[in-house]
This record gives C-alpha cells, sequence and structure tokens, in this order.
C-alpha cells in the first residue's frame, strides 16, 4: 500500500520539536557532503553550540571521515568545538531503501538535503549564457529530494526538511503531486537580502546594515540577473526597505545595480548556501529554544511558487510560522513570484506536471540541439533529468566557464 503524505504542517512540526528537545539536543543531519555540506558543518561547529547533534550522511566513509575531521580540528583550533558530530554510510540517493534505513536508524529532527544530482559543476555556467534560464535544471533539482522524500514518507518522519536545490519550483512540484514535500528551501532569494542592504547602507550612510530590514518577494531569476546584471529585466520589484521602522525612499533601480558584486564561480561560491541552510537552522533554533521571533526569506515555503518573507514567531505558547503578510498581500506576492519564475523558463507547476515556457524551450533547441517537453509529470522527472545530463550537461560542460 502507498504511503500517504505527511500531513503535520510546519508549526505543528516546530512545536512537537520545541516539545521534544526541550531537555535534549537538537539532531541535525546533513545529506550530501559536498562542498555545500562541508560548509554547513563548519557554520554549525563554528556556534559552539554544544546542545546540537550532527549527523553526516553519505555513500563515502573514508572521503567523509576525512572532510568531517579537519573541520572538527579546525573548529577545535578556534575553541570553538563543542557540538557532536557523528558519520553514516551506505546511504545511496538513487537507493530510497537506503535512505530510509538511514533516516529511521538517526531518527533526525532536522534533514538537510545538500546533495546535487551532477556534482562539481554550477549548472549556471552552461544555462545562463546560452538560454538565460536555470529552470531547465529543474528536474535534475528535484531527482534526489523526490527519494528523499519517499523514504521520509515510508519512516513517517516528523523532521522539518530543509531543501538547497532550485526550491522555487521542485517543493511546489512535490506538494502539487501529492507528496511530502520539504518546510523550507534554502538559498535564491536570500543570497540577495544581503546585497541589497550593503546597497542602501551605502547610498544613505548607514554604519549597522544588520539593522536595515528588507521584506521581498521575487524568483530565482531575478536572484540571478540582479546578482550577475545589477538589472530587474524591467520588471518592477516587490520590495519593502526600512530602517529602524521607517520606510527609506530609495531609487531601485540604483540600489539594484549596486548588488552587482562578483563572485567566485568554483565551490566558494557555495559558501553562500550553506550559510543559507545555516540561517534556516539558527531561526528554529531560536524559535524553539529561546522563545525568537525571526524573518527568513526561503523560496518554495509552504509548497508556493518563487521567494517568500516567511516569519518564525515562538514568543507565544504555540510556535507560529507564517508568511508574512505585513507589507505585501499573498495574492499579490504569488503574483509577483509567477510572474518572476516564468522569466527563468517554468510556466507553471499544477497536479505535479511542471511545465517549462514555450520561449525556453526554443531556445534550448537553438542552443543545445535538444527537444524538451512541454510539460513532465514528476513521475517522468527521472527520465528527463537523464536526457538533460546525456544531452546537455555532458556535451556543453567543457565549454562551460
Amino acid at each position: 500500500m502507498e504511503k500517504m503524505a505527511s500531513s503535520k504542517t510546519l508549526g505543528e512540526k516546530l512545536n512537537k520539536l520545541r516539545q521534544e528537545a526541550a531537555d535534549r539536543k537538537i539532531h541535525v543531519m546533513i545529506i550530501g557532503p559536498g562542498s555545500v555540506g562541508m560548509y554547513l558543518l563548519d557554520y554549525l561547529m563554528s556556534a559552539g553550540n554544544p546542545d546540537i547533534l550532527v549527523t553526516v550522511a553519505g555513500r563515502n566513509r573514508e572521503k567523509m571521515e576525512r572532510d568531517v575531521n579537519i573541520v572538527r580540528v579546525s573548529s577545535a583550533i578556534r575553541g570553538q568545538n563543542r557540538t557532536e558530530v557523528r558519520i553514516t554510510d551506505g546511504i545511496d540517493l538513487e537507493d530510497i531503501p537506503s535512505i530510509t534505513q538511514c533516516i529511521r536508524e538517526c531518527g533526525p529532527d532536522i534533514i538537510v538535503n545538500s546533495s546535487r544530482v551532477y556534482a562539481g559543476l554550477k549548472y549556471g555556467s552552461i544555462s545562463w549564457k546560452n538560454v538565460r534560464a536555470y529552470g531547465i535544471w529543474a528536474p535534475l533539482a528535484v531527482r534526489y529530494i523526490k527519494n528523499i522524500m519517499e523514504a521520509y514518507e515510508e519512516v513517517d518522519s516528523d523532521a522539518i526538511v530543509i531543501n538547497t536545490s532550485y526550491s522555487d519550483a521542485v517543493i511546489p512540484w512535490l506538494k502539487s503531486a501529492g507528496k511530502s514535500y520539504p518546510d523550507f528551501g534554502s538559498g535564491n532569494i536570500n543570497h540577495l537580502i544581503p546585497r541589497i542592504r550593503f546597497a542602501v547602507a551605502g547610498k544613505k550612510g548607514i554604519e549597522d546594515h544588520w539593522n536595515i530590514d528588507v521584506t521581498y518577494a521575487a524568483s530565482h531569476f531575478h536572484d540571478v540577473v540582479i546578482s550577475k546584471e545589477g538589472q530587474t529585466e524591467g520588471v518592477e520589484q516587490l520590495i519593502d526597505v526600512r530602517y529602524r521602522g521607517e520606510k527609506l525612499a530609495l531609487d531601485m533601480d540604483e540600489i539594484f545595480s549596486l548588488c552587482r558584486i562578483e563572485m567566485p564561480v568554483d565551490a566558494k561560491r557555495n559558501m553562500m548556501n550553506a550559510s543559507s541552510n545555516y540561517e534556516i537552522i539558527k531561526g528554529i533554533l531560536s524559535a524553539v529554544r529561546d522563545g525568537g521571533r525571526v524573518k527568513l526569506h526561503c523560496p518554495g515555503i509552504f509548497g508556493e511558487i518563487g521567494g517568500y518573507p516567511v516569519i518564525l514567531d515562538g514568543t507565544g505558547e504555540k510556535l507560529a510560522a507564517y508568511i508574512d503578510e505585513s507589507r505585501f498581500s499573498l495574492g499579490d506576492m504569488r503574483g509577483k513570484n509567477r510572474e518572476s519564475i516564468y522569466l527563468d523558463g517554468i510556466e507553471d507547476v499544477k497536479d505535479g506536471v511542471l511545465s517549462y515556457t514555450e520561449e525556453l524551450r526554443e531556445k534550448a533547441a537553438a542552443a543545445f540541439g535538444v527537444a524538451l517537453p512541454k510539460s513532465i509529470p514528476l513521475t517522468e522527472s527521472g527520465e528527463v533529468a537523464d536526457y538533460i545530463v546525456n544531452n546537455v550537461i555532458k556535451p556543453f560542460s567543457v565549454c562551460a566557464e
């Protein structure tokens, strides 16, 4: 009999964690110990928090032991090593039973998926200069998290799940198919928030840029085009910027132009992705353990298409998690995200089917000589992912920047 998707809400999971972990360590599992996972481990170790247990899960124990040990020793040199770290091997992300066994045996409170189907390559180095869209990679991004969530259902886990890869479309893809889906997406939209703060602080002469409050709704496309080119492709952005409670009068085109900050294209770039995961974990711990109230910016939150501001509020007796509608309505944010993600090559995600835009299909045909399907049911995402690997990644990655 097929397992039913988990019906527990993020708020229910957070409240359960608050109750059950009051007198024990909170267990974080990192699945996919590549550069993102190891940066994340480093940041968690640097927090010097003895109330966290971290399990690193992957296939190659020898490699994991090398990578984990250098993080542990480095953290100890800095006097920060207070966090217990375990290693578990034997998990194959193509093999759902092995994932199921790992989750069942380890019993994590928080699962972070930092895996990639095709490691060692920044997909955007192929797609951006050729089709100016990232949505083409959605079938690859969904592959491993789909398997992780199927194992999650089998175990009937209540862990809070954070997904790292293209959550703007991947999480709603899973949700719309009636599957269990990650609670948070990391990266993308929140990479722009510090850039915006830096730019505003520079223009307004504000020294404490961390006190600049940004509320923003946009998909992955605008993270990329603003970060790379300092412009919005002519799309008005849904953004509110305040300092110490006062709304700032800003020329946002100028601010976005200042957000163009050169970044490395090698693994060092993954420091930002790992920091996004760390920010979410830190926010969860603040709300659950300290009764704090935090605002995050997350793609795919609650299975919504695109990126949204989200509040974790632990100040009351019952911890609450919700999209922040204090500046913009949910309807306006949904509309702006659909406008944004369309430019990334995603026309719609509905009833378990992701649809590419015709513009993306035409550009992909011209640039790569491939015939992308118009619509991809989740059940066929693996075959499309293989097609993209064999016909786009392998032939064109040798030419990528």
